[in-house]
């Protein structure tokens, strides 16, 4: 009976501290570091990072703790990919497209010249395969990268005189930066990158004749409207996304219901994103066009735009042909445009065109 006794106790106190040992690993706290590529109090793009925080603080009742360093304390709003690649920070905001130079492939992921709209990218990501090919060219940098929210589409761009015709765009000087640049070159402009700190004033003393930045939201408190009076409708970036990137090794070590809060507080806060960038683009163009009437809105003519899909169709056949993945996304892309659009051009579309004059 003692022997008995004995077993019986031993058995308890085992239990007692396997479950005391569970109930301390299911308590511990992770604190995650995230660099993000804007400067501090940049409204919808630095809001998305920090809803992304709370959520996941609030889902996880306190076990995951995301601190965030803007661009003014990494210095290095461009450097995010490197950053968390190494495992400096654990995650990171920004955009795919400011790291083509250094894996092209990233290039796809944030949004390509008279592709998607921002609902149609959404449905390829999660339905139509987006996710997988992502997963396929971070993986081997040590990275995941979800979408981080989207800008909504960005307008062509504020221009000194009006186009016309492809003759007008010989040698213009615009700020425009990435594929849309080279897109832009291909069709005789000169396309130059310029730290949004110095538009402003390269506009009005005409450094450059046009620039593109995002839309009503952005450009508002720029004040390009004061000194370029043509603001051109889309056709480079119709759903311009960010994303969240998040250091493999780091992921790994996380247990899964995090894994599964912190993914579902990137969706969220991406969806957020998108909302009030809507609203605010909504909102400053109802403010910017009473307050400066004279604002031309203009689409680009026929003649330019068959120039600039021309140039986009040839670069990215050029991509395809020098790349396997690249002809990968691209190719799934392409087909899920067409898919969707069919059904955006008699759902969507078609009730807007229906009820433009109501």
């Amino acid at each position: 009976m003692p022997t008995l006794r004995l077993l019986f106790s031993a058995a308890l106190s085992f239990a007692f501290l396997f479950n005391a040992f569970s109930a301390a690993a299911s308590e511990k706290v992770y604190r995650l570091k995230l660099a993000e590529t804007w400067g501090p109090n940049t409204p919808i793009l630095g809001d998305a990072s920090k809803n992304m925080a709370k959520l996941a603080n609030e889902m996880s009742n306190g076990r995951l703790i995301i601190r965030i360093d803007s661009a003014n304390k990494h210095k290095a709003p461009l450097g995010i990919f490197d950053m968390v690649k190494s495992g400096q920070y654990d995650l990171g905001h920004s955009s795919s497209y400011y790291w083509k130079g250094k894996v092209p492939n990233t290039l796809y992921f944030s949004s390509m010249p008279f592709g998607m709209i921002s609902t149609e990218q959404y449905a390829w990501f999660y339905r139509g395969g987006g996710m997988a090919l992502m997963e396929k060219v971070y993986a081997p940098h040590n990275l995941l990268s979800f979408p981080g929210g989207n800008s909504d589409i960005q307008m062509g761009g504020w221009f000194k005189k009006e186009i016309n015709s492809l003759d007008d765009l010989q040698g213009l000087k615009i700020r425009i930066p990435g594929f849309a640049g080279e897109v832009m070159a291909k069709v005789g402009a000169k396309p130059v990158n310029i730290a949004p700190g110095e538009l402003y004033t390269s506009l009005e003393r005409g450094t450059i004749d046009a620039l593109e930045w995002v839309g009503p939201a952005f450009d508002l408190r720029m004040g390009f409207q004061k000194i370029a009076p043509y603001y051109y409708t889309a056709w480079h970036e119709p759903g311009s996304e960010t994303q969240f990137l998040v250091n493999k090794k780091v992921w790994e070590k996380l247990p899964a219901d995090l894994q599964t809060i912190l993914e579902t507080a990137f969706r969220v806060a991406a969806f957020d994103m998108y909302t009030q960038a809507l609203d605010a683009n909504a909102n400053s163009w109802a403010t910017m066009s009473a307050e400066y009437p004279d604002i031309k809105v203009r689409d680009f003519p026929p003649e330019v735009l068959n120039a600039m899909q021309t140039a986009t169709q040839a670069l990215l056949q050029e991509q395809a042909s020098n790349d396997p993945l690249a002809k990968e996304i691209i190719e799934s892309q392409q087909q899920y445009l067409n898919k969707i659009r069919a059904w955006t051009d008699i759902s969507s579309k078609a009730y807007l065109d229906a009820n433009s004059n109501q």
